[in-house]
């Protein structure tokens, strides 16, 4: 199982790459999304979940599931949308005001 989330982790994070290094700002954004969803991965995954434990403070039961990863991940779900949200905003205005797709399209050389 641990390989099988480690390779898809690492697919995740070999293709968000591969997307911010290309030229258009869709690509972009939409790697920055696949990056930020091998993070919110890693950070739930390394939470070393138990099947069968309850995610709350019992008394008494000393097996049970660390909450913290489990919240960071929902906030950075949270944070990731209104990122994308606005990044899509921003490169649809450059789109409209340079009429090109390109990352570099208001460079001047």
């Amino acid at each position: 199982m641990e390989l099988l989330v480690s390779v898809a982790l690492g697919v995740l994070t070999a293709s968000g790459v591969y997307l911010i290094l290309r030229p258009t700002t869709f690509s972009v954004v939409l790697g920055l999304t696949l990056l930020s969803y091998a993070v919110n991965g890693l950070i739930f995954f390394g939470g070393r979940l138990k099947a069968g434990a309850p995610p709350l403070s019992v008394p008494g039961l000393t097996n049970q599931t660390d909450p913290l990863p489990q919240a960071l991940v929902l906030t950075a779900i949270v944070i990731g949308f209104g990122m994308t949200a606005y990044l899509l905003a921003v490169a649809l205005k450059a789109k409209s005001e340079s009429g090109t797709d390109h990352v570099d399209a208001g460079e001047t050389r």
